[in-house]
């Protein structure tokens, strides 16, 4: 079976990590099924946004400690070690690399990227958040950084990603901390659009997922890539960039749909080109 269940639903692929025994906790075939599910939702041209979400009471726990320790599945313990503790070697960096790349791709693809956040969302699960461009949180569910609980460093990008969301004082609060925090504390940080009972999450993913799929996918795709691209250049860059960008989009065939909608009084019909 995947760790990772894939499902078309309206104008979205949902990307459901299935590991509810281990918290879906990330582990190589959670990460391969990532990439599958990224692979599926530009392989079709009907899927406009992608979502990603847990099974049971967690979102994500953060890696699987077992693996990062290169443990024995059998005992828990590295057979290289006498306390179960030491990490085998080069094991934990093709891991670390193997996320990275996964999660690079996440948040540069060329879709609008939703986390549904249905419960535990810790340490490389907020990693996870934070590699998307929307996050909706069920009331209730915890998120926080906890890396430092267990004296590890963030891997999947949480010191670069985290000041940029939420501000560097929150950022190193929660680092530094190692604490969960429930959704609500979070609501007003810049982490999360929405907060919601958690028997709505699902059909509040729904409606913002069709308000998306309304829109043209190019011009969503090219807006992402400038939001992101000028979070790291000077003002005055990202404001040419946006220049050049408008001027190239002027030919596309969905600006002429948009404006022909707009005289013709109909609802557009975007194709993405």
């Amino acid at each position: 079976m995947s760790a990772v269940a894939i499902e078309r639903r309206g104008a979205a692929l949902w990307a459901r990590l299935d590991r509810p025994e281990a918290l879906n906790s990330l582990n190589y075939e959670v990460v391969a099924g990532l990439e599958l599910a990224m692979d599926e939702a530009l392989g079709a041209e009907e899927v406009r946004a992608l979502v990603v979400t847990g099974t049971g009471r967690a979102f994500c726990a953060g890696a699987d400690l077992d693996l990062i320790a290169g443990a024995d599945p059998a005992t828990g313990a590295d057979p290289g070690s006498e306390d179960g503790v030491a990490v085998e070697s080069g094991s934990f960096e093709r891991f670390l690399a193997a996320v990275f790349e996964t999660f690079r791709r996440l948040e540069a693809l060329p879709l609008p990227t939703i986390a549904a956040i249905n419960g535990l969302a810790l340490a490389g699960g907020l990693e996870l958040v934070l590699c998307c461009d929307l996050a909706v949180a069920a009331a209730g569910a915890k998120i926080g950084d906890a890396h430092a609980n267990y004296g590890l460093l963030p891997g999947g990008g949480a010191t670069v990603r985290l000041p940029r969301r939420v501000g560097p004082a929150l950022a190193k609060q929660l680092m530094f901390t190692g604490a969960f925090l429930e959704a609500e504390e979070l609501r007003h940080s810049g982490l999360l659009n929405d907060v919601v009972p958690a028997e709505r999450l699902e059909a509040t993913i729904d409606e913002l997922v069709a308000a998306i799929a309304a829109k043209s996918p190019l011009g969503l795709a090219r807006m992402k890539q400038l939001a992101d691209d000028a979070l790291a250049a000077p003002v005055e860059v990202g404001l040419r960039a946006e220049l050049i960008a408008s001027s190239l989009h002027g030919r596309s065939a969905d600006m002429a749909e948009g404006l022909a909608a707009f005289r013709e009084k109909r609802t557009p019909e975007f194709r993405g080109r």
